[in-house]
């Protein structure tokens, strides 16, 4: 009986996309509540603020989604140096951005560092209650019909 291989499903894709989509879900809240605290200034702040989380999100997946198919030290190698990397170029955003008029920096790091707790709690919250996350369902993907 010969048995097909199928490529690895990248999970961490899908729950990264997953935490995308929740930016979008509490984006409008966010921008309300800076838009009262400061302004428009304060909105666009946030706005990049949430898009630089659901950007680090997304490029976190797929870089571990990359190294998988390396070797198990290479996803070491991934997490560790990509949150270095990813944590070196956000503060050097912060830091740009803090120089452009009118970026309110309070509210651009308050919007980045709330914005990625936050959704991480969601989604740890809501994985651990329902194991329904994107492909971390028990018997959903990767399972063949003879199983």
């Amino acid at each position: 009986m010969a048995t097909s291989m199928s490529p690895p499903v990248a999970h961490e894709s899908a729950i990264a996309a997953q935490l995308a989509r929740h930016a979008v879900y509490v984006a409008p809240a966010i921008l309300i509540a800076a838009g009262i605290y400061g302004g428009p200034g304060a909105v666009i702040s946030a706005g990049i603020g949430l898009v630089i989380v659901a950007m680090n999100f997304l490029v976190s997946a797929r870089l571990i989604a990359w190294a998988a198919l390396k070797s198990p030290s290479a996803v070491q190698a991934a997490v560790l140096g990509g949150f270095l990397a990813r944590l070196v170029v956000l503060t050097a955003l912060v830091f740009a951005l803090a120089q452009v008029n009118f970026i309110d920096a309070v509210v651009l790091v308050l919007t980045i560092a709330v914005t990625h707790l936050g959704l991480l709690i969601w989604e740890t919250r809501y994985v651990s209650l329902t194991l329904g996350a994107p492909g971390l369902k028990p018997g959903v993907i990767g399972r063949s019909e003879e199983e």
